[in-house]
């Protein structure tokens, strides 16, 4: 399928690498499916494009890669909810915003993904270790003045 984006134009996916959130995403409940598009093959992140709408797209990343420790507490009706029968079938990523020179993550909503199925939900988790701008990377001076 061809998926139409305000960042890189036309971009050609397979048809089972669709996401259904069929909750949404907070703030954006009426789009629902989405792919992910990595722009290089060592990039770190992502954009979840939605193919519903073009502009409609969000940087996100495994917060695994740059938090040790950090795991979603996932209850047993949000697993049913998503069909997983093991964490470990689980994709988790985080929404990813640029403050100044730094890229933050929002552990607070973790979105989990089943890495199968590819039915996603967005997670609003109430442990108060989770912060929705929690520091992951600086950038150097280029790569600041560039993005």
């Amino acid at each position: 399928m061809i998926v139409q984006t305000s960042r890189f134009g036309p971009v050609e996916v397979n048809d089972d690498r669709v996401i259904t959130f069929s909750k949404g995403l907070l703030g954006f409940s009426s789009y629902h499916q989405y792919v992910l598009i990595q722009p290089s093959e060592d990039s770190y992140f992502f954009w979840l494009q939605s193919i519903e709408s073009p502009e409609l797209a969000f940087v996100v990343t495994d917060p695994s890669l740059f938090i040790q420790g950090y795991e979603v507490p996932l209850k047993p009706d949000q697993m049913r909810e998503l069909g997983l029968e093991d964490v470990a079938e689980a994709q988790v990523f985080v929404i990813v915003n640029k403050r100044g020179n730094v890229l933050t993550g929002n552990l607070q909503g973790p979105l989990v993904v089943h890495a199968t199925s590819r039915i996603g939900e967005q997670l609003v988790l109430s442990d108060r270790r989770f912060h929705t701008r929690v520091p992951l990377l600086e950038l150097n001076e280029s790569i600041s003045a560039s993005a």
